[in-house]
C-alpha cells in the first residue's frame, strides 16, 4: 500500500466515518496539534535524562493517539470502527506522576523562564504546544461534540509537563531562572 493517496490534493481529508472536511477545519487543526504535541513528547522522551521514564512516555503517547482518533472521528456519524477510550484513571495517572516529581522539588515561589538545558527547553515547548491543543479542543467543543475528558486530560498533561520541566532541571543540576519583571 502506498503512503500517498492523492485524495487530499484539493485541500480536503476524510474523518473516521467518511465525512470529507477542509484541512483547514478546526477539527483537523485540533488533532493536527495533538499530533505535533505527540512528536514533541517523543523529543522529550528521547532526552538522555529521561531514559528511566520510557514507560511513562509510552503511556502519554498512547493517550495522545487515543485523543487524536477521537477527534478524527465524525461525531455525527454512527461509526462502526471502534476507537480507544480515555478514562478518568488516565488523568489520575498524570496527577500521581506529578505528585511523585513534586516531592523532590523546592517550592515554586516565582514564575520561571523556560530554558537552562535543551531537555528542559524541549519540555517547555511540549507544554506550550499542549496548551495550544487544549485551546483548540475547547474551541472545537463549542461547535461540536468533544468529550470533557479530552480537555481535562490536556489540561493535566500541560501541568505535568511543567512539573517535569522543573524535575528535569533539578535532576540535571540546572538553576531555575526566575522571572524578574522590569518595573
Amino acid at each position: 500500500m502506498k503512503i500517498y493517496t492523492k485524495t487530499g490534493d484539493k485541500g480536503e481529508t476524510s474523518l473516521i466515518g467518511g465525512t470529507r472536511v477542509k484541512k483547514s477545519s478546526l477539527r483537523i487543526e485540533a488533532y493536527g496539534t495533538i499530533d505535533e504535541l505527540n512528536s514533541f513528547i517523543g523529543v522529550v522522551r528521547d532526552q538522555e535524562v529521561n531514559q528511566n521514564r520510557q514507560e511513562l512516555f509510552s503511556e502519554i503517547q498512547d493517550r495522545l493517539f487515543t485523543i487524536g482518533s477521537t477527534l478524527a472521528t465524525d461525531p455525527d456519524k454512527n461509526v462502526k470502527m471502534q476507537t480507544p477510550d480515555l478514562y478518568e484513571t488516565d488523568i489520575k495517572f498524570l496527577e500521581e506522576q506529578m505528585d511523585l516529581l513534586d516531592e523532590k522539588l523546592p517550592p515554586l515561589r516565582h514564575f520561571i523562564l523556560p530554558g537552562g538545558h535543551p531537555a528542559v527547553s524541549f519540555c517547555h515547548v511540549a507544554r506550550s504546544v499542549c496548551r495550544r491543543a487544549e485551546r483548540l479542543v475547547i474551541a472545537l467543543q463549542e461547535e461540536s461534540e468533544v468529550e470533557d475528558l479530552v480537555v481535562k486530560y490536556l489540561n493535566r498533561l500541560s501541568d505535568f509537563l511543567f512539573v517535569l520541566s522543573r524535575a528535569l532541571g533539578f535532576e540535571l543540576g540546572v538553576k531555575e531562572i526566575t522571572w524578574k519583571p522590569r518595573m
